[in-house]
């Protein structure tokens, strides 16, 4: 069953260029990372130089764009970066980037290389269907802080993935909550590339066909599907 994903009428006033694709996929095999998604991984980070050749990566004008959108909704972009300037950050830096689960390094690859925020959610852990929306701030984030695990409530205004249990991400992509993160028990995934102009619509489907290939390789015989979200 193909997982509805929706962008509510408030974000989309918010970001008029935002450009969703989904990829979803069944039948997946995940485990540890391996030589070949750490190698995706390396092989992303000398991409990301390339692209930027010499810049940082809040200078890339697709970042300057999350920036400029994280700061209408009320956050600090300096401080609470998108997913995909944070992993071109470390993938720079002497940390390099972290080897999560298979399935994890291959889209952190796809989104580094394309600097495009993607996340991963397990389709079997999502209640109803995904939804993009400005929070009440009533809602609940179930997060781990100290080892243990704690429930946070984003602030009004504020734009969150959620489903029908709660909040998936905060701060629109900055930080997935572990109820939904994809393990090495996943079996089926939903992977969203999010984009804003002055990014084409064509370079979000680009790196969505460059992850459905990816996943085909490392899952032999698995159903991926790439389409357009929200």
């Amino acid at each position: 069953m193909t997982l509805t994903l929706t962008v509510s009428d408030e974000v989309r006033a918010l970001a008029p260029g935002f450009t969703p694709v989904v990829v979803e996929a069944h039948g997946l095999t995940n485990g540890p990372s391996t030589e070949a998604s750490s190698a995706l991984l390396d092989d992303a980070a000398r991409r990301l130089a390339a692209r930027l050749a010499g810049r940082a990566p809040h200078e890339d004008p697709h970042m300057a764009a999350w920036r400029a959108v994280y700061t209408a909704f009320g956050s600090k972009p300096s401080r609470t970066r998108n997913s995909a300037e944070a992993l071109a950050k470390r993938a720079l830096s002497g940390a390099g980037l972290p080897r999560i689960n298979a399935l994890v390094d291959l889209y952190n690859a796809i989104s580094v290389a394309h600097l495009i925020p993607v996340g991963g959610e397990d389709i079997d852990r999502i209640q109803g269907g995904m939804r993009l929306v400005r929070a009440t701030g009533d809602e609940d984030f179930t997060t781990v802080a100290g080892g243990a695990e704690t429930v946070e409530h984003p602030d009004a205004g504020e734009v969150v993935w959620r489903d029908d249990l709660g909040v998936t991400c905060r701060r629109w992509n900055w930080r997935q909550g572990p109820r939904t993160r994809l393990t090495e028990d996943t079996v089926s995934g939903v992977f969203l590339l999010e984009g804003l102009h002055p990014v084409p619509v064509a370079g979000i489907e680009a790196a969505a066909a460059e992850l459905a290939e990816l996943l085909e390789k490392f899952s032999p015989g698995a159903d991926v599907t790439v389409r357009a979200g929200g």
